[in-house]
Parts: structure tokens; C-alpha cells; sequence
């Protein structure tokens, strides 16, 4: 429900225990306190902010005491790292480096001294951070991008609110770009004013310290807490962002939201994805639909973020997208806001940049505002997404509590782009590992919790992709999905239950996947059931049900991917049979269901290659290893046709091979890997045996 009221800011409680803390030595309390800060969101966003203490350590070459600088490495999180994501240096030689230091024109060069300070050999890299505790006098430092802080800091009114707010207690300066010449006035701040427990940084966020580890974290809470307080006091009295904006009355249900989201987001992604596929995330969350639903929503999107943290992950503004053009216009209201985008970053690049600058990067946007609908955001892999939708959601809180008191301020555009296109985040980009093979794709695989199924996804999320489990049976769906994201990360997986037999299921499934991943890119018709009798004891419904699962599934979940698939192209693979091709005795239903799953990808790409869409079957054969249609009836089934024992029924498969060999769920995976992925990109139509060699089913 899309609410009128001004959303409360969180108010941080603070969490720390004597208990936990009990024992632990000084780098130990920095990681504690770190943890801490980091997984609570009212404190911190993801990866942003950095704590230090300042240790007295045994030089490992002199054996002489020595006073070393703890902090957070460059690129760790606070919430999830451990002693080795901190960075260690002599303080006494990065406070050293003053002498070496030419002004801000040249903070880039003193990146390069950083190195030389490395305490014990510590392969951490500092981060462009790192002065900004050094050269402050205080044992423990937090430094932390809180919302209700940085709503004061970006404000117009953010000194007189900082005195305001904190009586005095914290210090305040303007925008800075984080490096040596910030680290050294915010010491200088300290020096002036005696007593200060920390310093708020205009469109940054806060500095707090303390003699302790414990009365650091405790200031720190304090804090951010009196800010939230001070905030929320005013949010009673006012409507959220000048109050709710006429939208399609339709939306108001979550229902309604969620399909439009559905049908937007594809449409978004196969137009932004030339140079890469994006994978998209979907938000549509009281914080976010109480700003896409507002009466300032343009104004206040048009003017951007501040923090450079969630302006790096959000780029310098987002899109609006009018679901009443979209539904109005379509494609060519899409295809002309997109190119408006493009054409103003540009513009915006070609205003801003300096003889240094990197080229210009993708020029989409990453976050898309639909009114009354939610937020959409895209980036290369979906923790990236994910967390852009993270940030920009830090952003709407902080323009909220912002416009409560004063008037919310964005970053200037000379600044945002000197940040985005800094030398130093160039270089992290360039530092990162080169894409998977299935980076950006999303992966539907029907019967996900069988043995094929968990093979194929554990292969297809070792190569990047992202991949949506659908299963019929759920309780075996969520045990294959936890330990899928246990192994692979949370982000990248998700499960929902599927009847590929019923059509508004399938569709719901894929549908799912959208608003999980943004669209599809391959789809792997695994779902199966496999039965076993002489053809006279072979009833209709018997023979309806096999070709109800193998065939009919097949088509409805062949043709939902189909129709997601025509504007980037994708490829779908049918995991069919060795039956499809070879008679077996006792199994006309069965084998014939597989021969029409053939026939039908054989259609499928006639009808697929205009739109880059691949279709493809791996036939396997006596898969028994972890298969649940095996461990059935089928077996003893399989075993009475060949006159064998049910225990024996696996040798027998072996020997009647030419390779003599089993086959197992990974050979498949493989198969089904090498027709979803590039390597196969000139293939369509065409069948993969596995089966350990079977003359019968020789496909000619």
C-alpha cells in the first residue's frame, strides 16, 4: 500500500556485549566494533564507511614498540570482514608523509605513497580513506554514512542544523573529496575546537571517536540516533515528499504493481544490454513507494544523490518511467527516454571532463523510478543491482529527512563526476577478474530439485549465471535452493514452486524470474516423470499423464521462455531421452512423449533462429545416480522389462553401453551447459547424446 505519511527514519539501538567483547585484544575489539556498525543499516550501507584504532604492535625487524594504524582495507564491508580485510600502517610514517604532500591537485600521487607505510608486510591495500584517520589524534575512529546524518549533511542548512542537532558536540566542514587535504583539516577542526566527539562532513557523512574501542561505537550510536530523533519529530507533522501523486488506480495492489513490473523490466533490459547483459532487482518497498508515488518525486530525482558512496553505485540521477506513457506508447516511449538518458549523460561527460578523464562508461541508467509501481535496478551481476537499489534507497531516506528540516542538496556535477570518473575507482574497475562464461545470463530450470536439475544449476552458477529453481515438489525445491545459495551466494539463487502441467503456473514461475533477475536468458526443460507398462496395460490416463509432463509441460514452458527471449536471444535446452530416438520395451508412453519433446525443440528452432533464439536436446540414458524417478517404481519397473534385478539394473546399463561406463547428473549438466552457453553459439536444432554409447540411438 502506497502510504501519504513521512516514513520514520531507524533509529540505532546499540548492540554492543560486554560478553562478546570479553577477551578480545585490540585488533580483535576494532573487528568486533566494525562488525557491528556494519550490519546495522540505520549505521552504514554496504561496503561504505571505515573504522581504525591506533595499536601499539612489536616491529617484527627492530623488536621496538611502535604505533600502528588499523583500518579497514580498500573494498571490504564492515559488517562481514575479519582481521585480514584491515589495512596496517606505521603512523608514524604516513603522518610523515605531510612534508611529501603538493596540495589537492595532487592527492592521487600520495595514493602511491601509501604502500611505503605497510606495516608487517601486510598485503591489504589502503584506502583513499586512510589520512582521514591518520592524521586525527584519537585511538578509535568510526567513520559511517548514516541516513539521518547525511540527511543533515546534505541539507542547505547543514552547519546551522549540525549546531542545532548536536549542541556543539560535533565539528562541521564542507565538501571535500576524500584524501590528504580533508584528513588534514579535519584534524585541524579537532585542534581548533578542544572536545569534540566527532565531525560531521557536508554530503559525506560522520566522523566519531573515542579512547576505547567500546566508548567509540557508543558515541557513534549516540549520535546518529539524536539525528534520527531530531528527524522523525518533524516527519510527524509532514506529508512524505509533498504527499501522494495521481497514479492508475490498478497499482495500488501489490499484485497489479508486480505485474507491470514484470512486463517492464525485460523490456528495460533488452535495451540496455548491448555491451553487456544487465541483470536488474526489483524493489518496491514502503521507503520506495512512498517516494515513487510522491508529488516531488521529479524534482527530487532530478537533483541526484550527494554521498559519493550511493552516487558510485547509482550514477548521478535516475530515470523516471511513466507506467501511463508505457502502457499508452510501449516500446517507442521506452526507446525515447532511454535515448533522451543517454544523450544527457553525454552531454554531461563532455561538460565535466578533464584532459585526465577515463572514457566514457556504459551511459544507462542503473536506477529506474516508476511512479506508483516501484524501483527497478540494473548493473552487470546482481549483488551490484541489488546494492544499487540499496543505495538509492539510503538516498530517498536521506532526501526525506533533508526535506523535514530544510531543503535537500545533491552533489555538485563538477564533484560527482571528478568522483566517478576518479583515476583511483578506474583503476579498481580495471583491477576487477574478467566475466565468467554466463555472467549476466538468468537460468530457468524446471525440475530443479532432481538430480539433473541440481546439476545443471551448480554448473551454470559456477559459470556465472544467476538461475531460478522451479520444481513441483517444495520441500525438496527449498532444500536444493539453500544449499545452491550456501555454496554460490544468496543473490544469485532463487526457487519457486512450478506444475510445468499448468499453464498460469508456468507463467507465474517465469514471471518470478523476471522480477528476481530482470528476464531470461536460458531455459531448461528438465521437469519429467517416467512410467513403465505393456502397451495393453498402458491406460489413457496413464499415456495422458506423460505426455501431460513431457510434452505439454515442455511447450508451455518453452513458449513463456520463448516470448522473453526475442530481444536479446537466449537458448533453451530440452532434456529429453535416449528414448526419444530408441524403442525400449514396456515404456510406448513414455518414449513416445519424448520422441514429440524432440520434434517440438526441432519447431522451436525454425521458429527461433530470426531472434537469436537457440534450441537444443541432450538425450541421457540410465541416469540413476541421486534421481528420484529412479529411485520410484521406474527402477523395478526398468529391471522387470529386462529381466533383471532392480539392485542389478545399474550394471546392466553399464555393460549394455559401447563405452561401458555410467552416466551420471554432472555428464548431463555438462551437455546441457555446452548447448546454453557461446561455445555452442552456432548450434540450434541439434541433439546431444548422453548415454555411454547407444548404436539404437544414433540420431542418424
Amino acid at each position: 500500500m502506497v502510504m501519504s505519511e513521512a516514513t520514520p527514519l531507524i533509529v540505532p539501538q546499540a548492540r554492543w556485549s560486554d560478553a562478546d567483547a570479553r577477551g578480545l585484544g585490540g585488533a580483535e575489539l576494532l573487528r568486533y566494533r566494525s562488525n557491528l556498525l556494519g550490519a546495522d543499516l540505520a549505521v552504514t550501507n554496504f561496503g561504505g564507511g571505515n573504522t581504525s584504532a591506533k595499536l601499539e604492535e612489536r616491529d617484527p625487524l627492530t623488536g621496538k614498540a611502535v604505533e600502528v594504524l588499523w583500518i579497514k582495507g580498500s573494498g571490504g564491508d564492515l559488517g562481514s570482514m575479519e582481521l585480514d580485510g584491515f589495512a596496517t600502517l606505521y603512523l608514524d610514517r604516513l603522518r610523515g608523509l605531510e612534508a611529501r604532500y603538493r596540495g589537492p591537485d595532487h592527492e592521487d600521487e600520495m595514493v602511491g605513497y601509501l604502500p611505503h607505510c605497510t606495516f608487517n608486510l601486510n598485503p591489504r591495500a589502503a584506502s583513499i580513506d586512510t589520512p582521514l584517520h591518520g592524521f586525527l589524534p584519537h585511538a578509535h575512529i568510526d567513520h559511517t554514512h548514516p541516513d539521518a546524518v547525511i540527511a543533515i549533511a546534505a541539507s542547505t542548512d547543514s552547519r546551522t542544523l549540525t549546531e542545532q542537532v548536536f549542541g556543539g558536540e560535533l565539528g562541521w566542514l564542507p565538501w571535500r573529496r576524500p584524501g590528504f587535504d580533508l584528513g588534514l583539516r579535519l584534524r585541524d577542526c579537532d585542534t581548533r575546537t578542544p572536545g569534540l566527539r566527532g565531525i560531521v562532513l557536508e554530503g559525506h557523512g560522520l566522523f566519531t571517536w573515542g579512547d576505547t574501542a567500546e566508548s567509540c561505537y557508543l558515541t557513534t550510536i549516540e549520535m546518529i540516533a539524536r539525528a534520527a530523533e531530531y528527524l522523525n519529530h518533524r516527519l510527524k507533522t509532514r506529508v512524505g515528499f509533498g504527499g501522494v501523486a495521481a497514479r492508475p488506480a490498478d497499482l495500488a495492489d501489490q499484485a497489479a504493481r508486480r505485474d507491470l513490473a514484470a512486463r517492464l523490466m525485460p523490456a528495460i533490459r533488452d535495451r540496455i544490454s548491448a555491451g553487456e547483459r544487465k541483470i536488474g532487482h526489483f524493489n518496491d518497498g514502503p521507503e520506495v513507494l512512498e517516494f515513487v508515488s510522491a508529488r516531488d518525486l521529479a524534482r527530487l530525482a532530478d537533483v541526484g544523490t550527494s554521498c559519493p558512496d550511493h552516487f558510485l553505485r547509482t550514477k548521478i540521477r535516475p530515470l523516471i518511467v511513466d507506467p501511463a506513457h508505457l502502457e499508452a506508447d510501449g516500446s517507442s516511449y521506452l526507446d525515447d527516454i532511454l535515448a533522451r538518458y543517454r544523450a544527457d549523460y553525454a552531454a554531461y561527460y563532455e561538460r565535466c571532463k578533464r584532459a585526465t578523464s577515463p572514457p566514457m562508461r556504459d551511459a544507462n541508467p542503473v536506477v529506474f523510478l516508476v511512479p506508483g509501481v516501484g524501483m527497478a535496478t540494473f548493473a552487470r551481476d546482481k549483488a551490484t543491482a541489488r546494492i544499487a537499489g540499496e543505495f538509492y534507497r539510503n538516498a530517498i531516506n536521506v532526501m526525506r529527512g533533508a526535506e523535514a528540516v530544510s531543503t535537500y542538496r545533491g552533489l555538485d556535477e563538477q564533484e560527482a563526476f571528478d568522483i566517478e570518473y576518479w583515476t583511483l575507482e578506474e583503476a579498481k574497475l580495471r583491477r576487477l577478474p574478467p566475466p565468467k562464461a554466463f555472467a549476466g545470463k538468468v537460468g530457468l530450470i524446471t525440475g530443479g530439485a532432481g538430480a539433473i536439475g541440481r546439476a545443471t544449476a551448480e554448473r551454470l552458477l559456477r559459470a556465472g549465471a544467476c538461475v531460478m529453481l522451479t520444481d513441483i515438489d517444495r520441500d525438496a525445491l527449498d532444500r536444493a535452493a539453500a544449499a545452491l545459495a550456501a555454496r554460490h551466494g544468496a543473490d544469485h539463487v532463487r526457487a519457486t514452486p512450478c506444475d510445468v502441467t499448468d499453464e498460469a503456473a508456468v507463467t507465474a514461475a517465469f514471471g518470478q524470474a523476471v522480477l528476481a533477475f530482470g528476464g531470461v536468458d536460458i531455459v531448461v526443460a528438465n521437469a519429467g516423470i517416467a512410467t513403465s507398462a505393456p502397451v495393453e496395460d498402458t491406460s489413457l490416463a496413464l499415456w495422458r499423464k506423460n505426455f501431460s509432463v513431457l510434452t505439454e509441460g515442455y511447450f508451455l514452458v518453452a513458449r513463456e521462455g520463448f516470448s522473453l527471449m526475442k530481444g536479446l536471444g537466449g537458448a533453451i535446452v530440452f532434456v529429453a531421452s535416449k528414448n526419444a530416438l530408441a524403442a525400449s520395451p514396456n515404456a510406448s508412453a513414455y518414449a513416445s512423449a519424448k520422441s514429440a519433446e524432440l520434434h517440438l525443440a526441432r519447431c522451436l528452432a525454425l521458429e527461433g533462429a530470426a531472434h537469436g533464439i537457440r534450441v537444443n536436446t541432450v538425450n541421457p540414458d540410465a541416469v540413476l545416480a541421486g534421481s528420484k524417478i529412479w529411485n520410484g517404481d521406474w527402477r523395478n519397473e526398468r529391471a522387470a522389462a529386462y529381466g533383471v534385478k532392480a539392485d542389478d539394473l545399474e550394471e546392466h546399463y553399464r555393460q549394455r553401453s559401447l563405452l561401458k561406463r555410467d552416466v551420471l547428473p554432472d555428464d548431463v549438466a555438462a551437455a546441457v551447459a555446452f548447448f546454453a552457453g557461446e561455445v555452442s553459439s552456432k548450434s540450434t536444432g541439434n541433439i546431444l547424446n548422453v548415454d555411454a554409447g547407444n548404436a539404437a540411438a544414433f540420431p542418424r
